[in-house]
């Protein structure tokens, strides 16, 4: 919230950029967005960093889906045998977690999974809803209401009871709260500067991030199967971006010919 607040004010109106006009929407998009954070934090628990990383790669795929079903978005024939090639390669990956054998530890690793899973489908449906809101809200208060509606919820858990932090960790947490808020102000910044099929790619970077970090900090390397299906769910959206990224170009061209045309003015 503190990099949000001092973003913010530096735009300019910190008041007028707060305003909204719906309040459910916001909640709806906070209630997703928060339950997707709960389910990838609980995946880390269970699975490796790059395991849970490249799981979380099917939510493009399922979002497609969701835009589709929701939005009634038109999705053509390209875009559905890239989801479906997507799919595969979530099962690639899902194949180690689910060879049971009664072992408790492979019992995790089926949760674990479960949990990416499910943490995918919920960020692609918070992707849904902030595309909803973009048409009358303001970037900076998508932002900032997601991020308090996420602390008032993240509060409400402490009625389970929470095991209390430390210094060291709590000062990890802290780092991880303004990292986090600055990490939403250039994503939005980057979204605001650039064309959505220019910054989606950057989103599979973060598979190299993971296995360099999983290596250095636990020594942890994925398996073949991981590796494997991260790259063919990877390949799958960045196809779908560059096939809608040439049906964009190809709809502007149409445009600028109709202008040029005589009697077009």
């Amino acid at each position: 919230m503190i990099p949000l607040l001092i973003w913010l004010r530096w735009q300019g109106d910190l008041v007028e950029s707060l305003k909204t006009s719906s309040v459910f929407g916001h909640f709806l998009r906070s209630a997703t967005g928060s339950g997707s954070m709960f389910c990838s934090f609980a995946a880390l628990y269970y699975l490796p960093l790059h395991d849970a990383i490249a799981l979380g790669y099917a939510s493009p795929i399922l979002a497609v889906v969701l835009a589709a079903l929701i939005l009634k978005e038109r999705v053509r024939a390209y875009r559905w045998s890239a989801v479906s090639i997507g799919f595969f390669g979530v099962l690639v990956m899902l194949w180690p977690h689910l060879n049971f054998g009664g072992a408790g530890q492979a019992h995790g690793s089926y949760t674990g999974a479960a949990f990416a899973l499910m943490g995918a489908l919920l960020a692609a449906a918070a992707s849904i809803q902030i595309r909803k809101l973009t048409k009358t809200e303001r970037v900076g208060a998508i932002v900032f209401y997601f991020t308090l509606m996420t602390t008032l919820i993240g509060l409400a858990t402490a009625v389970f009871g929470w095991k209390m932090p430390n210094r060291f960790e709590f000062g990890i947490l802290v780092l991880s709260g303004i990292l986090g808020g600055m990490g939403q102000i250039l994503l939005t910044q980057a979204y605001r500067l650039a064309d959505t099929s220019v910054i989606v790619p950057f989103e599979y970077t973060t598979m190299l991030w993971a296995v360099a970090l999983g290596w250095f900090i636990f020594g942890e390397l994925p398996s073949i199967a991981v590796a494997s299906g991260g790259i063919i769910v990877a390949l799958s959206g960045l196809f779908i971006v560059w096939r809608e990224h040439q049906i964009s170009v190809a709809y502007k061209r149409s445009l600028e010919v109709s202008m040029h045309k005589p009697g077009n003015g």
